[in-house]
């Protein structure tokens, strides 16, 4: 139980900073009907009002703008598909610097100008046999018209989530290209993104703020535009129910078993005690000290096995995983001490009611029949 919990926490917590630190926990953009997956954007003004209110939620732990837009890449081999994920200078890249495999983050310009450097995915530097330092060919789609906009950029550095959303799809560079190309007014964006100290109060910080932001615009969990990856998460939780409950349903037909041996080889001892005086409460005692004794033994035993095997996974990883189908190439553990505790707690109140059995069994047992018992 210990180990199955630990494992599938450790999972969900990985899967969910992933998802979570490459697009925050809240998006405030323009209100666009029926569009669920995240894309171009229609663009909003910068509003310090707004944007106070947002800071000002103590759930918040930063806001930061950003813009997105279709293009394409191509090197001298392939081309690709992408979304051109504008950020500003104020980015938190810390948020995302356990995905960079190698190089470094783009330089952000100035209101000024742009920067050319970009940071794109492993995924697509195989697809496209590029790598950091070399330039590469990015054409912007533009609305309305038929031929795209050209622009030569420089690779910075290259980053790896194992989501394959993401690392299909995104290159990450100045927001400030974006503007120029849709020849936004200063101040135009295309959105806020919003990372909180807790992901699980993000249905209430969007719910609040959505209360408070300018007309037009809109609050967005990630879980509502990444819907399908939280189910699947969720679906974790259901898989962790029914391990438990079938570790139990094994533990209680192994005790079962115990106990029925236990009555069998010890009818003859029950048998001789009550021909010598001994009542049937101080026959209860004896199994009841032997039923907390393998109780307490097998605890303890339990949690040293599988603390142990969960400590070694997370500091060797000897279990590895196929990164396309779980997004990690290593298999997480998340320890969670109360959960730990109640596992404890619960295996021995019901190991301990299912090990008294033979102490009420004892009470029917005949004096005469039981010294005869082979």
């Amino acid at each position: 139980m210990v180990i199955s919990l630990s494992f599938v926490n450790g999972f969900q917590k990985v899967v969910s900073e992933k998802v979570f630190s490459f697009w925050g926990h809240v998006r405030v953009q323009h209100f666009e009907p029926f569009k669920v997956s995240i894309a171009e954007e229609y663009p909003i003004r910068r509003n310090d009002t707004a944007e106070q209110l947002m800071r000002a939620n103590k759930n918040v732990k930063y806001a930061q703008a950003f813009a997105t837009k279709s293009a394409i890449l191509r090197s001298t081999e392939t081309i690709e598909g992408i979304l051109f994920k504008g950020v500003e200078k104020d980015y938190h890249f810390d948020g995302v610097e356990p995905f960079r495999v190698k190089g470094k983050w783009p330089v952000i310009g100035d209101s000024s100008g742009y920067s050319t450097e970009i940071m794109i995915s492993q995924y697509i530097a195989d697809q496209l046999k590029l790598d950091v330092g070399q330039s590469v060919i990015i054409y912007f789609i533009q609305e309305g018209q038929e031929q795209p906009r050209t622009r030569k950029l420089t690779i910075s550095g290259i980053y790896k989530t194992g989501v394959e959303v993401y690392d299909r799809t995104y290159i990450i560079g100045d927001m400030g290209l974006i503007q120029r190309l849709n020849n936004w007014q200063p101040g135009t964006i295309g959105g806020y993104e919003l990372v909180l100290h807790d992901y699980n109060k993000m249905d209430k910080v969007s719910e609040d703020i959505y209360a408070e932001l300018p007309t037009g615009w809109d609050s967005r969990t990630l879980r509502e535009i990444y819907p399908e990856i939280f189910d699947w998460l969720n679906l974790q939780n259901t898989n962790k129910y029914i391990l438990v409950s079938v570790m139990t349903a094994v533990a209680v037909i192994n005790l079962i078993t115990c106990l029925i041996i236990l009555v069998l080889e010890r009818t003859r001892m029950i048998g001789v005690l009550k021909a010598l005086g001994s009542n049937n409460w101080t026959i209860q005692q004896i199994f009841i000290t032997q039923g907390a004794y393998i109780t307490i033994l097998g605890v303890f035993l339990g949690l040293l096995m599988g603390l142990g095997l969960s400590y070694l996974q997370m500091k060797t990883g000897f279990i590895k995983l196929n990164e396309e189908a779980y997004y990690m190439t290593v298999a997480p553990v998340d320890i969670i001490w109360w959960q730990v505790a109640l596992v404890a707690i619960f295996t021995f109140i019901v190991c301990f009611l299912i090990l008294m059995i033979p102490s009420f069994i004892s009470h029917r047992i005949n004096p005469s029949k039981a010294i005869q018992f082979r």
